[in-house]
Formats: structure tokens, sequence, C-alpha cells
């Protein structure tokens, strides 16, 4: 089944059984997703498009939460955290940060980058080949720490 599908077949789900949070959630994707489609002149997004927009999504309410959280307003704050984490949930597991090290250190042996100079040359492979597996500035705070 098509992602797409999934998440308008788990809408109607938490309908039905009165999973605000995850509706909340899954409403705003499928709007992402529609102006994605709208934008694009038509375009059909693969799932690899919808994963990306899940993935900006979540960030979008990582985002959200912390400044939340530093204006003194837990409760909206965790509200963010709850609807990242329910369309997390269609995401892609992430690597741990040893699974991100280990794939990094391969990847730098295979590029022969041994110095901080060649950061960019690494953070330019490591992004394509990790995308949907690791965040970007996780992938860059592990590269910066392996070169340091």
């Amino acid at each position: 089944m098509a992602l797409e599908q999934q998440i308008q077949n788990d809408i109607a789900a938490a309908m039905k059984a009165r999973n605000q949070v995850k509706l909340d959630a899954l409403r705003a994707v499928k709007s992402a997703i529609l102006i994605a489609k709208t934008a694009g002149a038509g375009i059909e997004l693969t799932d690899a498009d919808i994963v990306k927009i899940m993935q900006k999504q979540v960030k979008q309410r990582r985002e959200s939460a912390e400044m939340y959280t530093s204006a003194g307003r837990p409760e909206l704050a965790e509200a963010e955290l709850a609807q990242a984490a329910a369309i997390e949930e269609y995401l892609p597991k992430q690597f741990t940060p040893e699974e991100l090290e280990a794939n990094l250190r391969a990847l730098m042996a295979e590029l022969g980058v041994d110095s901080p100079q060649q950061m960019g040359k690494v953070m330019g492979v490591a992004t394509k080949k990790f995308a949907g597996l690791a965040d970007g500035r996780a992938i860059s705070e592990m590269v910066k720490k392996i070169l340091a």
C-alpha cells in the first residue's frame, strides 16, 4: 500500500478511535502532501517524497516544542512532541549514534577523508546516502567529532 493511502486510512482509523493527537498530526501531513502536489504542477509524489515531507513536519514540530519550552509553555511543547511522535511512526528507523558513527567512518575511509578541511566532501555524500536515516544536524556533529 502506498504511504499516502496508508495515511488516509489511518486518518479514518484515528477518527473512529477518537485519537485527536494522531488525527491532527496526520491531517497536517495530508495537507502538506496536497500542497506539494499542487505546487508541483500535478506531479505524482513518490513514497520517498512523502517521507521527506513527513521529516520536515517532524522537524517543525520539534522546533516549535523548543520554542514553547523556552517560552514557559510546557503543555504546548508536549502537544507538539506528541504529534511529532505520531508522524515518526511512518518514518524509516533512524540510525543510533553508534550506527551513524560506524557508517560515517566507513564512508570516510571509502572517500579517503582524514582532515577537517574535507568535511564538505563527506557532508555532500553523507547527507544524500543517509537521507531519511539520520538528521543533517546529527550527521554534521558526528563528522566534526570524528575529524576532530
